[in-house]
């Protein structure tokens, strides 16, 4: 047996049945009487100390005070959820997630408006993907209403962590894993569901800042038939290869594209990719290997209530050297504009409208993440 770093003890600190409402657990986030919700925590920092580091936050994993910790029962469903205190888990070399990569993740984010109320965005959506990714996997998963109990409570135990929302937000991330000890090609006999959560930077500090990408035109990010639609573990070491080649190069990033044809747009390496021209915004069409993005799937919604046409299509590769503007969308960059494309030692620029497209809907997206204008759209949950 051996030690992996980020996750926890064999003391369960709170244990929530899945019976439990989301409006219970806003009413413990509000006691002061609980104290485990502002617990020293293990790192011996102080309120003072963390709040004196927000300058310094980068896009790095920082020891929080908590974890949640699940596991499955014989029967594939989920109960005695808890949260432990931040630390590491004994897991078994055979595990199916070591050998076979049998886990797959999701990313949410909190923020906290200016009134000090909790912010999270379309957490059922993340609950019903790890789901559909679940089950793909041959795994069980958690009810959508366990896992936003499980990202409510996390979230709310670690709340002193959430940076004020000029200076960052607080990236969630529950992971599904096969644990016990396999060694044949085969489902795990039992399942953990982990949240941790860490403070990040806001990616855009000073205005949006557009990125330079290049084509991959030997490595595939996914295949049809494969789990590029799904948020396995296992999608993002394939491409690193290509990621560092390209930022060798000079390059932000690589978009990839489709492994049949080698013409149509896939994603750049962790990000949906939009094409803009004219009035008509284009995106690779969901099918196979085009993860469905919430971040996508509200650029989308905004898109049409803002008059566009959003067109969900093959889009091959060319109609770069035509388009008016690029951009890519995920949870952590919300919206990010690509300044310019190189394809085959070929280079397009963008920006000469000023990326009003892009500035538009990534303001529009991130009022409503950062609780800064009404949500019209439903999106949001408020913890007070």
């Amino acid at each position: 047996m051996f030690d992996v770093q980020l996750s926890f003890t064999n003391t369960t600190i709170f244990q929530f049945s899945s019976s439990f409402m989301v409006q219970h657990h806003l009413q413990l986030a509000a006691a002061s009487s609980h104290g485990w919700l502002r617990a020293t925590p293990s790192d011996g920092h102080s309120e003072t100390s963390v709040d004196k580091r927000w300058d310094s936050l980068a896009f790095n994993p920082v020891k929080t005070d908590y974890i949640y910790v699940m596991k499955s029962c014989k029967d594939g469903s989920f109960s005695n959820g808890g949260l432990r205190h931040y630390g590491n888990i004994e897991i078994s070399p055979s595990a199916a997630v070591l050998n076979y990569g049998q886990g797959i993740i999701e990313n949410l984010k909190a923020y906290k408006n200016k009134n000090g109320s909790i912010i999270l965005f379309r957490v059922e959506e993340n609950g019903l993907r790890m789901r559909v990714g679940a089950d793909r996997m041959c795994m069980p998963a958690p009810t959508i209403e366990q896992f936003v109990e499980a990202v409510t409570s996390t979230v709310s135990a670690n709340e002193r962590w959430i940076p004020p929302s000029n200076k960052g937000f607080l990236h969630v991330r529950p992971l599904l894993m096969g644990n016990g000890p396999v060694l044949s090609l085969t489902p795990a006999p039992e399942f953990i569901f982990l949240i941790y959560v860490t403070p990040v930077r806001n990616y855009f500090e000073g205005g949006l800042k557009p990125i330079n990408v290049v084509v991959e035109n030997d490595i595939h990010r996914a295949t049809l038939g494969g789990v590029g639609n799904i948020k396995a573990i296992g999608n993002y070491a394939g491409i690193m290869k290509a990621q560092a080649k390209a930022k060798a190069n000079g390059f932000s990033d690589a978009l990839y594209l489709d492994s049949i044809h080698n013409r149509y747009l896939d994603e750049v390496s962790t990000a949906n990719v939009f094409v803009v021209k004219d009035n008509t915004i284009s995106t690779p069409v969901l099918g196979g290997t085009i993860l469905p993005g919430i971040t996508r799937k509200s650029i989308i919604e905004i898109a049409h209530s803002q008059g566009f046409k959003v067109e969900e299509r093959l889009v091959p590769v060319e109609e770069l050297f035509d388009a008016d503007e690029v951009f890519c969308c995920g949870n952590a960059v919300c919206v990010l504009p690509v300044g310019s494309i190189t394809l085959n030692g070929k280079r397009v620029d963008y920006g000469e409208s000023g990326f009003v497209v892009s500035q538009q809907l990534y303001s529009a997206l991130a009022n409503i993440q950062m609780g800064l204008i009404e949500d019209k759209m439903g999106w949001t949950t408020l913890l007070n």
